[in-house]
């Protein structure tokens, strides 16, 4: 154990140890605290005397010492107790039950905004401080403490209780989570903001909690899903830029560059879970990124088959993100036109209204289509409107190399 870093073990064992002193104390926001000032000591005293016998007891002694200081009031004496605990024997190991997942419901509550679930997730039953979920959505420490404590404050108010919702209400719940996670892989695969494409930090925190959640819910077939999806699409990572970060498309990218184990297990939830089950959004995406990585090259990617996937995706569930998708894959199949007429439904869409990705694509389909002008205009504008550097200067040079208009 002595050879595995502590960041990794840590985040491992965060939601354990909060899961143990929520159902013990209740008072999630304070035992979720507690933890956090575990975590730290052990980040400060581990690296130096090495890793104790049992690590999780070690956790829940001093979260729990922390705890009953909180309560007392005394922060001088918590201070002092911490610091003895970093050198004291645990006496037992908490009971071998795991409440990860009661956990994540608990983050993913619906009196949450989106945000809050984000940031409460990650530092819950991620294990990352405050500052690391900040650093990650590039927003000051001080605000995001704000954010998680307010979001702590909105679950007690709302009366959450620490178990799984019932029955009746699971698959809503689930399909938050699912949600939450989802979010989590896309901001860390494409970053909305900032110098780098993407945060491995954050695409490997997703996949280990989904996988955690598979673990924990190996029959449910969109859980199995969205893993598949997110294996499929990291696999991809190495290849997604050049050596100096500039932004490679996936039909020029080097295939062999691509995590060629991530993808096969991705193949194999995708085999295992298609037809067994109702059919969900996850499943179905996964389905479609499997077809372009089995492709041994761009010219050989199935693209009527992505098509016909990216319908189905459009009657499970439908959207403005998938509208744009499956207008690449019209255009794949009948030619740009035919994507460009696709996406004329979407002008009038306020949901585009703030995001680059409409023209984008709208200039990809108007460059296939010889409109070089209307094209070279679509990326100038998808360029204004997104805050990614890495995005800016892939469009911007896509303008570039296309002539201006005439006059």
């Amino acid at each position: 154990m002595t050879g595995r870093p502590v960041g990794d073990l840590l985040r491992e064992l965060a939601p354990q140890v909060t899961a143990v002193l929520v159902r013990r104390h209740g008072r999630f926001d304070e035992c979720e605290d507690a933890v956090q000032e575990a975590l730290l000591a052990a980040a400060l005293t581990w690296p130096e005397r090495g890793f104790p016998d049992r690590p999780r007891s070690w956790l829940l002694t001093v979260a729990e010492r922390s705890l009953v200081d909180r309560w007392r009031g005394d922060s001088a004496r918590r201070r002092r107790e911490l610091a003895v605990a970093a050198l004291a024997p645990v006496d037992a190991e908490p009971v071998d039950q795991d409440d990860t997942l009661a956990l994540l419901f608990l983050c993913c509550h619906p009196a949450l905004s989106p945000p809050s679930q984000l940031a409460l997730t990650l530092r819950a039953v991620g294990g990352l401080t405050t500052a690391e979920v900040a650093a990650a959505f590039l927003v000051p420490e001080s605000a995001m403490k704000r954010r998680i404590s307010r979001a702590k404050q909105r679950v007690r108010q709302a009366g959450a209780r620490f178990e799984l919702p019932p029955e009746s209400e699971r698959a809503p719940r689930l399909g938050v989570v699912l949600h939450v996670l989802y979010l989590i892989f896309n901001e860390g695969y494409t970053t909305s903001s900032g110098p780098a494409l993407h945060r491995a930090d954050l695409t490997a925190e997703a996949i280990r909690l989904t996988r955690l959640l598979h673990r924990l819910l190996p029959g449910e077939g969109e859980v199995a899903g969205l893993l598949a999806l997110m294996l499929l699409t990291d696999a991809r990572r190495a290849a997604r830029t050049d050596a100096d970060g500039s932004i490679v498309p996936l039909a020029d990218q080097r295939r062999d560059l691509w995590d060629a184990a991530a993808i096969t297990e991705g193949l194999a939830l995708v085999a295992r879970t298609l037809g067994t089950g109702p059919i969900g959004p996850y499943q179905v995406q996964a389905a479609i990124a499997a077809v372009h990585d089995e492709a041994p090259t761009a010219a050989d990617t199935d693209w009527p088959q992505v098509l016909a996937l990216y319908e189905v995706l459009d009657q499970v569930a439908p959207g403005p993100l998938v509208t744009l998708s499956r207008a690449v894959a019209v255009a794949a199949v009948h030619g740009p036109r035919a994507g460009l007429a696709v996406l004329g439904t979407l002008h009038e869409d306020d949901r585009l209204t703030h995001t680059h990705r409409l023209d984008a694509v709208r200039a990809h389909l108007l460059e296939q289509a010889g409109d070089t002008a209307a094209a070279r205009e679509a990326y100038l504008r998808a360029v204004t409107m997104t805050a990614s550097r890495p995005e800016q200067r892939y469009l911007a040079l896509r303008a570039a190399r296309l002539p201006p208009p005439d006059g």
